[in-house]
């Protein structure tokens, strides 16, 4: 399984940005969710979302603001960010499972993206 992410960029506090991931390869998963990470930080949850789109799972700090989808038929994940704040700068990961496990936790997820930058401005 490969994936792609995409969507990263330059925005102001308070825009908004989408963030893309299209997978290629196997496409068939469990959970695939997106992760971030800030310079000097360790990485983080973000958003969870099952198969077929029935659940979806988010951190506290980006609750109400982002919100996880994925359409299988294009084999792609998004993340809509809303409301963004300089706190979510980051390089944002997304990432798959061949089968369900802890949806948080970075270490149960098998592939990944290689990441795009977000930077919000103040």
């Amino acid at each position: 399984v490969q994936l792609q992410a995409s969507g990263g960029g330059l925005v102001q506090t308070g825009g908004p940005l989408r963030l893309s991931c299209v997978a290629s390869g196997r496409t068939n998963s469990a959970y695939m969710g997106w992760f971030r990470q800030a310079p000097g930080k360790e990485r983080e949850f973000v958003a969870a979302i099952t198969w077929g789109g029935g659940s979806t799972f988010y951190a506290d700090s980006v609750k109400g603001r982002f919100t996880i989808s994925r359409d299988n038929d294009r084999n792609t994940m998004y993340l809509q960010m809303n409301s963004l704040k300089p706190e979510d700068t980051a390089v944002y990961y997304c990432a798959t499972q061949d089968f369900y496990r802890n949806y948080a936790q970075a270490d149960e997820y098998d592939y990944w993206g290689q990441g795009t930058q977000v930077t919000v401005s103040s």
